[in-house]
Order: C-alpha cells, then sequence, then structure tokens
C-alpha cells in the first residue's frame, strides 16, 4: 500500500529580497539627501562683494567696499572652539599699456583676524596691531566686511580721463589655520567670494 508523505513548502524568498532592496534603497535615498542638504548648506555660505570703488580725497585715494560673510557650520564651530580665522584682502589697481606688460600702479593684501574668546563670550577683529572686541558673531561679521583703506600711491600716479582695471576679493586663508586644521580643510572651508572687477577713471 502507498504511502502519501506530504512536503512541507519552502518560504517564498522574494518578498524577502523585495524587502532587502527596498531597504537599500531607502538607506540609498537618505544618504542622497543628507549630501544634497550639506551641499545646500556650503552653497548657502561664502563672500559676496556688495559694493567697491576707489574714490579720490584730501590726500590721496581710498578704497572703499563692504563684503557679505557668511560661514558654514565647520568653520562657525571651530570658531566658537576657540581656533583663530584669518581673511585676507586683496585688490589690485592696473595701468594698462599697449607697448608693455600691464602696470600695477596700487597692489593691497590685508590679514584680518576673526577670533571668539570662550572665556568672555566675546568676538575680536584685528587688522594689523589694532582690534575690536564685539558681543556678537553677526556685529563682528558686520565690521570685518567693511573696508576703507588709503592707497599707497606714487604722486601722479593716476592720470585725470584715464580708465584703470580694478579688482577685488575677500577670502579664507587655511594656511594660516592650526596645522591639525590644514590637514582637514575641504568644501567646507573653501569661504572665498570671486573677483569683482570694475573700472576707475580719475
Amino acid at each position: 500500500m502507498g504511502s502519501i508523505t506530504h512536503c512541507c513548502k519552502k518560504p517564498d524568498a522574494v518578498p524577502v529580497r523585495t524587502a532587502r532592496a527596498f531597504v537599500r534603497c531607502v538607506a540609498a535615498a537618505i544618504a542622497a539627501l543628507a549630501t544634497l542638504l550639506c551641499t545646500a548648506m556650503a552653497l548657502g555660505a561664502g563672500i559676496d562683494v556688495r559694493s567697491a570703488a576707489v574714490i579720490a580725497s584730501d590726500d590721496g585715494y581710498v578704497l572703499e567696499a563692504s563684503f557679505d560673510v557668511r560661514l558654514t557650520k565647520v568653520v562657525d564651530d571651530a570658531l566658537h572652539k576657540g581656533v583663530p580665522l584669518y581673511f585676507v584682502l586683496e585688490h589690485e589697481l592696473i595701468r594698462p599699456r599697449w607697448y608693455w606688460t600691464n602696470e600695477k600702479v596700487a597692489v593691497v593684501r590685508q590679514e584680518r583676524r576673526l577670533s571668539y574668546n570662550t572665556l568672555t563670550r566675546q568676538y575680536r577683529v584685528g587688522t594689523g596691531s589694532l582690534y575690536q572686541n564685539f558681543t556678537s558673531l553677526n556685529d563682528a561679521l558686520d565690521s570685518m566686511s567693511r573696508v576703507r583703506r588709503r592707497l599707497d600711491l606714487d604722486p601722479g600716479a593716476l592720470q585725470k580721463g584715464t580708465t584703470y582695471p580694478a579688482s577685488l576679493r575677500l577670502r579664507l586663508d587655511t594656511a594660516l589655520l592650526p596645522k591639525p586644521f590644514q590637514l582637514h580643510t575641504g568644501r567646507t572651508w573653501d569661504i572665498a567670494s570671486d573677483w569683482y572687477r570694475w573700472t576707475v577713471t580719475p
């Protein structure tokens, strides 16, 4: 007499594979979203030139400029942990010469130091031996973002009716950071304005 053996069907593995694939897709989507968020935050930071001009004064010519400075979260965190930030202002005023290479009539390179004292909870902006304290970061950035500097020009360097190309930018100098930070700088530390170009006609 024959016997009947009931065989047990193996659970379908397809739903399991589908679930795993779904989890992987969700994880990839979350990672992509996080990347986009970080990129958007990084793009929101930076430096823009609001205005720039070379104007005549009683004792020569003066460079006046203003910037909009926005720190990334990484740079902001480093500042509030006591890491000083050095910003470099660069300006050039050019005399075009058709018979030779262009001449740099005026060149400015000025370092501006932004720091935070964790004990007094004050911000300090320094230029050379001069410095000023502030109670808020916004006030410190606003002060650092405004420029008024007399240009060192030879007498008669600028001629009336002649047009002189000028350029200006402000950037965070990562080369002046403490050594450990220099090894880990990347996009989040890339805070700089594009070269702003205009013409000066005395």
